[in-house]
């Protein structure tokens, strides 16, 4: 190999770790960092960096196996397991996308719906930025590299918007420092929350999926320092926003009895009430960039793994992912849709997304860590024990996580869904 990399700006060597950051900040994470923040203060910051340092270390795995492994992630695990665990990997992947997809349309919604009143255009927006993502999918020869630039400009205007916030209202840095530092479990003493701030961040398919983003750049084994440089760059982005959305809950929304944060747009109002609509419109610009970018980019992980999966390609000119992805865009939107249009209960769809994330969640981890420690796989780059060991206990954090899913949130969702769905059936109406 040339040394020609080297040579190469900065900016034109990272690239995969960026787009995963994107796919990690998306409105859910940003409805739960400010919630975590308007309850807790800066006391929970300590989780961001514990949650960003296992996605790190897995985002670090899943480059090191793009760059090294002699085929695709999928065909992989197929050769060493058998297709059934690569089907089942790429088809519970694609699922899960799927189905928390009409959550990001609903993110994008939210963006307009702040400053438009009709449903119908709001829909129509939301139509019209899937056909643009669609198409973006199928017109350009080389679409990773366009996505990397779509991806950098997005992830730029999500760091400027969410500090000109921050920095407007003077957070204290003495308690943003003590609370990145100093464990603790909050004010209500739980772990519960815990588990859902590092849920939020820790994501094991989109650390997975880096293996392919490496791939798509073209980068190989020579490549192995640059991907790993990329994921923790990435990383520290996700940490970044994270702290910033946080850090803002906690220096103007904290001790708001009147407010309640359960969707991002209720975030842009609650700041517009307390400093003025610059602070409304500067932050649904980062909310836009987190909803558009996530979304984007989450129903290429669902479509390409699942593709590869099936063994029907992996790479961004082959046609099958591309279809699969589309299809993800589309099932997506339309249920984004039918909750705006019709006030559609997508509870269903989040509860069985949630069912598989408690098995896909793990599995996914244990995979990569898997694959990562195998000498016939990895060659000389296998993992060395220190971080066979550190992927053990984030592979026991996501299943703690899984737990929390199976025992804290999906009973309290069934519970609070049942009820509703058997009153709506018995009525006539």
């Amino acid at each position: 190999m040339n040394d020609q990399p080297t040579h190469q700006p900065w900016y034109r060597r990272i690239g995969p770790g960026l787009i995963t950051a994107c796919v990690v900040i998306g409105p859910g994470s940003l409805v739960t960092s400010s919630k975590v923040g308007a309850s807790e203060q800066y006391s929970m910051l300590w989780v961001v960096v514990v949650s960003v340092a296992f996605m790190m270390l897995y985002m670090t795995l899943g480059a090191k196996l793009g760059a090294v492994g002699s085929a695709a992630p999928c065909d992989l695990i197929a050769a060493k397991a058998g297709r059934w665990l690569s089907v089942l990997v790429g088809l519970s992947v694609f699922f899960i996308a799927t189905a928390f997809q009409s959550g990001n349309n609903i993110g994008v919604a939210a963006t307009f719906e702040a400053f438009i009143d009709s449903k119908t255009v709001v829909a129509g927006m939301v139509i019209l930025f899937n056909l643009l993502a669609i198409v973006f999918l199928f017109a350009f020869k080389d679409m990773y590299k366009m996505l990397e630039r779509v991806m950098m400009a997005l992830v730029g205007l999500m760091l400027i918007s969410f500090a000109i916030n921050l920095i407007s209202l003077r957070p204290d840095l003495a308690a943003m420092g003590k609370g990145l530092v100093t464990p603790t479990l909050g004010k209500s003493g739980e772990l519960l929350p815990i588990l859902g701030l590092i849920g939020t961040t820790f994501i094991s398919a989109a650390a997975f999926y880096q293996a392919y983003l490496v791939r798509q750049k073209g980068w190989g084994i020579d490549e192995v320092k640059s991907g790993m440089v990329d994921a923790r760059i990435g990383s520290i982005i996700m940490f970044l926003i994270t702290v910033m959305l946080m850090s803002t809950a906690a220096a103007g929304l904290s001790g708001r009895a009147d407010i309640t944060l359960n969707s991002p747009v209720d975030v842009a109002i609650a700041l517009e009430s307390t400093f003025g609509p610059a602070a409304k419109i500067i932050f649904c610009f980062g909310l836009f960039s987190a909803a558009y970018s996530s979304f984007l980019v989450n129903a290429m992980i669902g479509g390409f793994m699942a593709a590869d999966g099936l063994n029907m390609g992996s790479r961004p000119t082959d046609l099958v992912p591309r279809l699969l992805t589309a299809a993800s865009l589309l099932l997506g939107m339309a249920v984004g849709v039918a909750v705006l249009i019709f006030d559609f209960d997508r509870t269903p769809t989040i509860i069985a997304a949630q069912a598989v994330t408690v098995v896909a969640a793990p599995l996914i981890a244990g995979v990569l860590l898997w694959l990562t420690s195998s000498r016939d796989v990895m060659g000389e780059h296998v993992n060395r024990p220190a971080t066979i060991v550190f992927g053990l206990i984030g592979l026991g954090l996501l299943l703690a996580m899984a737990g929390k899913t199976a025992f804290s949130d999906l009973p309290k969702k069934l519970e609070s869904y049942l009820p509703a769905a058997a009153s709506a059936s018995a009525d006539p109406q």
